[in-house]
């Protein structure tokens, strides 16, 4: 195994997929370092640890697992290590544990990156590195326009499918009159561009748009607002995620807004809020989701995988961790390489179907993964039938509806 760097403070495990030793596999050598490095980066200690976090890192491991009961002595590569690493949804440090773990830990592909300005440094490192990054975690449309490159693939949503979901969904059943409040920061401001864009589109208005501290535990100073704006707005947009969501809705709640004719529109929901604030705090709130556990039979069956080991029903963000750890394997071993330039290619317009993605492509002009997404909405309590059973799949979004052409991406 690789020595770990003190500044990189990751948890490194050593999975061994096939045969003994370390060696390189039937690739004749072309696996560097006669191993495969793959890192999940994300944030494991706040906002965005319970949406994916330390379970992402088990997720990965699962796909080594299946990966090796696919091939066992047959893979190219005889061992795998599943390192991990925690930005605490800091650019700068998600930006010095990526050189960490790409130069010191010889990762050939970093895995998740929630929050988009980590996201898009973590892309840049990945660029001057030629290594592989699977942004799973960031919403930000910036990943396949201005900030795409070569080596990265935007992997699960952005900003554009989620408004393109719930935005014209809301819009379209009469909430026309809209009061946005957004994290101020990169994913927050797309998702203020992007929504309006969607609404706009569908013939309503934009009350208000006001920026809010990230991380933040007080809104009170945008909602007792809401109220008295004029037009005075028939839906707030909430554009935050994780626990700076089950804050806003608490406090949405507290304050009664929904009596007051002021409904509430997620922007980004993960099944964990809906878990952490009880599904009756969101009754009723339509929203984009790019997977749901209990959507399909083998969605089931895989999350009570999932269930097994982390005692969690899982994210969306985990099942995307699985599929992307499992692609990029499969990649390899179509390959025959983890040589990043080779596994680029081959993952470039992949069509595919597996757990995570229905319909997936990864779009070979600017690697996008387009896939099919569900417009949900959460049901009372009365309707929940066993724990984390919180969601009504109201109708499946097909891939080319649901993300944006093409456009901007120069490699």
């Amino acid at each position: 195994m690789k020595a770990l760097g003190a500044a990189a403070a990751a948890v490194t495990t050593v999975v061994l997929v096939a045969g003994c030793g370390g060696g390189p596999g039937g690739g004749g050598g072309k696996i560097s370092d006669g191993e495969v490095n793959l890192a999940v980066l994300n944030d494991q200690s706040a906002t965005y640890a319970d949406l994916s976090g330390k379970n992402s890192v088990e997720a990965v491991k699962m796909a080594v697992a299946d990966f090796q009961a696919e091939y066992g002595d047959k893979a190219v590569v005889k061992k795998i290590n599943v390192l991990s690493a925690d930005h605490q949804n800091k650019p700068d440090v998600a930006n010095s544990k990526a050189q960490e773990l790409y130069d010191r830990q010889k990762a050939d592909v970093i895995l998740d990156v929630p929050s988009s300005a980590a996201a898009l440094a973590v892309a840049t490192q990945a660029k001057t590195k030629k290594k592989i990054f699977m942004a799973i975690g960031p919403a930000t449309t910036a990943l396949e326009g201005a900030s795409c490159n070569k080596y990265t693939f935007h992997y699960g949503y952005n900003t554009y499918m989620l408004a393109q979901g719930t935005g014209k969904v809301v819009t379209a059943d009469g909430a026309k009159n809209w009061y946005i409040v957004y994290p101020d920061y990169a994913f927050g401001q797309d998702m203020n561009k992007s929504f309006t864009t969607a609404i706009e589109g569908a013939g309503g208005k934009i009350v208000k748009a006001d920026p809010a501290p990230f991380p933040n535990d007080n809104f009170s100073t945008f909602l007792l607002k809401a109220p008295g704006l004029s037009p005075k707005p028939e839906v707030l947009g909430t554009m935050q995620a994780g626990g700076d969501l089950v804050n806003l809705v608490k406090q949405y709640n507290e304050y009664k807004l929904k009596d007051k004719g002021i409904g509430l529109a997620v922007g980004l929901m993960f099944i964990t809020d809906i878990h952490s604030l009880g599904s009756d705090a969101l009754a009723g709130t339509k929203f984009t989701d790019p997977w749901y556990w209990n959507a399909t039979p083998e969605n089931r069956a895989w999350a009570d995988k999932f269930l097994a080991k982390t005692q969690k029903r899982p994210t969306f963000a985990h099942a995307a961790n699985y599929s992307a750890a499992l692609q990029y394997l499969e990649a390899v071993q179509k390959a025959g390489t983890d040589r990043s330039d080779d596994v680029v290619k081959t993952l470039e317009g992949l069509k595919f179907n597996d757990v995570f993605a229905q319909n997936g492509e990864i779009r070979a002009s600017d690697h996008l993964l387009l896939h099919d997404v569900s417009l949900a909405q959460v049901k009372p309590a009365a309707e929940v039938k066993e724990p984390w059973d919180y969601e009504k799949i109201l109708k499946t979004v097909p891939a080319a509806e649901a993300f944006q052409p093409a456009a901007g991406c120069t490699f």
